[in-house]
């Protein structure tokens, strides 16, 4: 957490403890209007955090998304080089065996131009 951050979680706090305690202190000296003012306070700081843009929580799902495609997109990655390294290591393996019949390759085997 940043400094900013606990120095707000620190003055909410405070905010909360200082108009609850105002609360119960005008109950205890018989001024219910006063209380319901503290009472109000509380409500409307409360109210106003969770519908400002700072009282909604940011939903980690697209990092966590992001983090799947990048796994599935590595995974095809590598699945495609694995494959590739299989042709090349037959086309390796073809080509010993033809030399080693004598035969010539197919690409090497050109119609004459005309």
């Amino acid at each position: 957490m940043t400094r900013p951050s606990k120095l707000w979680r620190v003055a909410a706090a405070l905010f909360v403890l200082i108009n609850v305690a105002g609360a119960g202190y005008a109950v205890a000296v018989g001024e219910p209007v006063h209380a319901a003012v503290h009472v109000a306070l509380v409500l409307g700081a409360y109210l106003g955090w969770r519908l400002g843009p700072w009282g909604r929580r940011q939903d980690p799902a697209p990092a966590q998304l992001a983090d799947a495609r990048l796994d599935y997109l590595q995974q095809s990655v590598d699945a495609v080089a694995l494959e590739v390294e299989r042709l090349g290591e037959k086309q390796r393996f073809s080509e010993k065996l033809r030399a080693e019949r004598g035969e010539t390759s197919p690409l090497k085997k050109l119609p004459p131009e005309e």
